[in-house]
């Protein structure tokens, strides 16, 4: 057998008195798909990041096919053929897609153009189905287009082997399948992918192999044609009994209003460029009743969502909204956490804007400590959110909002990122906010979460918002304009 791709032996890292990786193992065969699976915070990013050269190990080794590697920067593993497609973007707001791809190259000295950067995006585009304009700016770029622009300029750097740290979390059922569709065929054609996720069934239909990390450590390392889903389960949990998700509920008929707690009356919304984006919509939505929203990406329904949780203005029509919102948008770090503050002060980002004179810093710093302990955040002693996984931001992100006792809660992709056991504890917390009486708007890229949670659905088109049966076959069709 060949050397393997990448391999990390005996793997150790330390974050104050956070033990992250305790001696942690992976080896990837060349031309493979290798899927690392774990619970948020098992060390999964981490061990990684120490693949790519931005963290250093404690102890251990990183061989790259056979030669053991010292890097001292994550430009060492870029310049041998290591790329890396962060959960987190690294992208720069204000630079144009074919800017951003253009970072890190020798500038105007070294060949750099506009026209050519323009065309490497074109180029890598065609080849994937990654389309993106290169003259976009990012700022402008829905979530999945900036997904997208992660994974193209990994491949502009002439990537052999490619992590992909939760790729598809936010791209739709089709977007995945044609990710997925070019990750084969860079795999057939010599490439080397491993793939960071937390949905399982694609992983073992996708992946070669498989790697299990539980705590920090290696639990679990093996073909996917020896394993079978509840053993990786019982891997990952510890024991074979694991959270569901659940199937489709509908709440009590009593625990609903029949006054509407928001109301759109023929909303529509254009963009900064004069594009109408939101045509006439008309919704409604009582305490007590879960309401999805589906779409496939720029199709509305992000402006959709905003106007509903108060975070943008109409262009025109009449919005009704409560006085208390709790809002989850799906990228936490842009827009619901600031990742150098601590808990606290995340906490205080809520309601800043009612706040006068003195903060009460002691009364924030009981509600976060509150909000780790009920929703299960770990580490428990982190000094910022930053240092926390992205399912514990995401978790905490859901405890903020839900403080309070809100009116209405607005939530984007609320499971992206999250482990099996996470993701069945905040679906379990939404519909416990819908028990109380709180009317819940959910938008997810995942119509199968969707179908657990809803009981009305809208579904957005061309900028058009109609209501649909909650039936995977109508939404599917909705979504692309069949009626």
């Amino acid at each position: 057998m060949s050397d393997p791709a990448l391999s990390l032996r005996g793997v150790s890292k330390r974050f104050g008195r956070t033990l992250a990786l305790d001696g942690a193992e992976l080896h990837v065969q060349p031309g493979t798909i290798h899927a690392l699976l774990g619970e948020n915070g098992a060390g999964k990013s981490t061990l990684m990041r120490i693949a790519f050269g931005e963290l250093r190990a404690d102890d251990g080794v990183v061989a790259l096919a056979g030669t053991n590697r010292e890097w001292s920067s994550s430009a060492d593993a870029i310049a041998v053929g290591i790329g890396m497609v962060h959960q987190h973007f690294t992208l720069v707001p204000a630079l144009t897609v074919a800017e951003n791809v253009a970072l890190g190259d020798r500038g105007f000295w070294g060949g750099y153009t506009p026209a050519r950067a323009a065309e490497r995006v074109r180029k890598i585009g065609t080849q994937t189905g990654l389309v993106l304009d290169p003259t976009a700016r990012v700022a402008d770029l829905s979530v999945g287009a900036q997904q997208r622009l992660e994974i193209v300029k990994a491949l502009a750097r002439n990537a052999r082997v490619l992590i992909l740290d939760e790729p598809t979390a936010v791209l739709s059922p089709r977007e995945s399948a044609e990710l997925y569709g070019w990750l084969r065929e860079f795999v057939a054609g010599g490439g080397t992918g491993i793939l960071i996720t937390h949905k399982l069934r694609e992983a073992l239909t996708l992946a070669d192999d498989v790697t299990v990390l539980r705590h920090g450590r290696t639990v679990l390392q093996s073909a996917v044609s020896e394993v079978t889903e509840a053993s990786v389960v019982t891997a990952l949990l510890g024991d074979a009994r694991g959270p569901r998700v659940g199937s489709a509920r509908r709440s009590p008929r009593g625990m609903r209003t029949d006054a509407p707690v928001v109301e759109l009356r023929r909303v529509s919304m254009k963009d900064a460029r004069g594009v109408l984006r939101l045509r006439e919509a008309t919704v409604a939505v009582c305490a007590g009743e879960i309401l999805g929203v589906a779409g496939i990406e720029g199709a509305g329904q992000f402006d959709l969502l905003r106007i509903l949780a108060g975070r943008r203005a109409p262009s025109s029509g009449t919005v009704t909204l409560p006085s208390r919102i709790g809002f989850v948008p799906e990228d936490r770090l842009r827009d619901a956490i600031v990742p150098t503050m601590s808990p606290a002060e995340n906490v205080a980002l809520h309601d800043a804007r009612h706040f006068r004179g003195h903060m009460p810093w002691r009364e924030l710093e009981s509600e976060a400590v509150a909000i780790i302990a009920e929703y299960d955040v770990r580490p428990t002693d982190s000094a910022t959110i930053g240092a926390l996984s992205g399912g514990n931001q995401q978790k905490f992100v859901l405890g903020r909002e839900l403080r309070g006792s809100p009116q209405l809660l607005v939530v984007e992709n609320p499971t992206r990122g999250l482990d099996i056991r996470a993701a069945a504890f905040v679906l379990d917390r939404i519909r416990s906010a819908q028990d109380s009486g709180c009317a819940v708007i959910v938008y997810s890229s995942d119509l199968d979460e969707l179908l657990t949670l809803a009981e009305r659905m809208l579904v957005c088109h061309a900028g058009e918002v109609r209501e649909v049966p909650v039936e995977m076959e109508a939404i599917g069709r909705a979504m692309v304009g069949i009626t």
